[in-house]
C-alpha cells in the first residue's frame, strides 16, 4: 500500500529508482480506507537523506501511511537548505493542535552533550510530553530513544569508552511481542554511538520490555506497552553505505574512529558492503504500522482534532503516491 509524500521531494526519485512502484493521486484516494497519519520529526543534520530512509521503511507496509515532515523551531539547521525546509517541512508548534497515529522522533549527532545543553531540549521535553495526549504509538530512535527513556523513566544514558561502530548480532529476546513477530533469533543491524543504556536499568521496570539487544552494544529494541511506546537505539534506518560514509567523514576530519565491525567485506574499505539488515528493518517497521493500524481509532476525533487547517499547501499534482 502507498505512502503519501509530496511529488517534488527529493527521496521521491531516490525511492522510484529503487524500483518502489509509484501510483496516481487519483488511485490512492478511491481506496476506501483511512490513510494513517504518521509525523516524523526529522532532527538529523542530513534531513533529506533521513527522508529517504524512513519514507523507504514506512513504504514496505501493507498499510497507507500519510508522512508529514515536521522540525523544531528552536534550533536551525545548518546541513538543509532554508528553502527545503520552507517546501516540504513544518514546525512542531503548527501541529501541536494535532493528532497523529504515528509519530516518529529520529536521533541527533549530539550524544555527548548532556541533555539540558541541547538548544531545543526545552521544545522537544514539550514534545514528548505532547506525544502522551496527542499520538496513538510514538518511535524513538537512537539518541531520540535515549532522550525518550530519561524524559520518561529517568533512565541516564552511560557514554562508552570507544564509539559502537559497525553491523552487530542483536538477540531476539521477545519472541512473543508483535514488534518482533516474524523476525529471526539473531539478526544484524548497524550501531554508530558513543553513549549506550545499561540493559540492568531497562529490565528493573515492569513497564518496559527489552526484546532486542547485543552482547557487544546493550539494548536495541524497547517496547513500553502502558505509554505505547517503542524505543529503538540503533539505526535500523541505515542504507548500504551510511556507515562507510560516516567513517570516511571522520577519516577526513581527523577524529578517532575505527573500521566498522563486520561491514566492509574482507574489513577491505575499497570493497561494497553488502546490505545485511534491510529485511529486518523492514519487518519491524512493518509489524509497528501493522500495530498502529489494528489499534488506532478509525475516527481521527477520537485521538484529536484532524490536521485540515495546517497542511502545506500543496495541490493534488504535486502530491505522490508511493508504495
Amino acid at each position: 500500500m502507498p505512502i503519501k509524500i509530496p511529488g517534488s521531494l527529493p527521496a521521491r526519485s531516490k525511492l522510484v529508482a529503487e524500483g518502489v512502484s509509484v501510483i496516481s493521486n487519483t488511485d490512492a484516494y478511491s481506496q476506501d480506507i483511512r490513510p494513517l497519519q504518521i509525523g516524523l520529526l526529522n532532527l538529523m543534520p542530513n534531513k533529506a537523506e533521513t527522508e529517504t530512509q524512513f519514507a523507504r521503511l514506512l513504504g514496505a507496509s501493507p498499510i497507507q501511511v500519510d508522512l508529514r515532515l515536521l522540525n523544531v523551531a528552536s534550533h536551525k539547521a545548518k546541513n538543509t537548505s532554508q528553502q527545503h525546509l520552507i517546501d516540504f517541512y513544518t514546525p512542531w508548534e503548527d501541529v501541536k493542535d494535532c493528532k497523529f497515529d504515528g509519530f516518529i522522533i529520529t536521533g541527533a549527532p549530539i550524544e555527548k552533550l548532556e541533555y539540558e545543553e541541547v538548544t531545543y531540549w526545552d521544545e522537544l521535553r514539550q514534545i514528548m510530553d505532547w506525544t502522551v495526549t496527542n499520538v496513538h504509538s510514538t518511535m524513538f530512535v537512537c539518541w531520540g530513544a535515549m532522550a525518550g527513556l530519561s524524559h520518561f523513566h529517568n533512565i541516564a544514558k552511560r557514554t562508552l569508552d570507544k564509539k559502537a561502530f559497525g553491523i552487530y548480532s542483536q538477540q531476539n529476546q521477545g519472541l512473543t511481542n508483535p514488534l518482533v513477530a516474524g523476525v529471526s533469533d539473531e539478526l544484524p543491524m548497524p550501531v554508530s554511538r558513543w553513549t549506550t543504556i545499561d540493559s540492568a536499568d531497562i529490565e528493573k521496570l515492569e513497564e518496559l520490555d527489552l526484546l532486542l539487544a547485543s552482547p557487544e552494544t546493550g539494548p536495541c529494541l524497547i517496547s513500553e506497552e502502558t505509554g505505547n511506546r517503542v524505543y529503538i537505539l540503533n539505526h535500523v534506518e541505515y542504507g548500504s553505505n551510511n556507515l562507510a560514509e560516516e567513517y570516511a567523514r571522520d577519516t577526513e576530519s581527523g577524529r578517532p574512529i575505527e573500521l566498522p565491525y563486520n561491514y566492509f567485506p574482507g574489513d577491505d574499505t575499497g570493497a561494497s558492503p553488502k546490505n545485511t539488515w534491510r529485511s529486518h528493518a523492514q519487518v519491524l517497521f512493518r509489524n509497528w504500522v501493522n500495530t498502529v493500524y489494528s489499534e488506532t481509532p478509525f475516527d481521527l476525533a477520537e485521538i484529536g482534532s484532524a490536521c485540515s487547517n495546517v497542511e502545506i499547501d500543496l495541490t493534488v499534482e504535486d502530491q505522490t503516491i508511493i508504495g
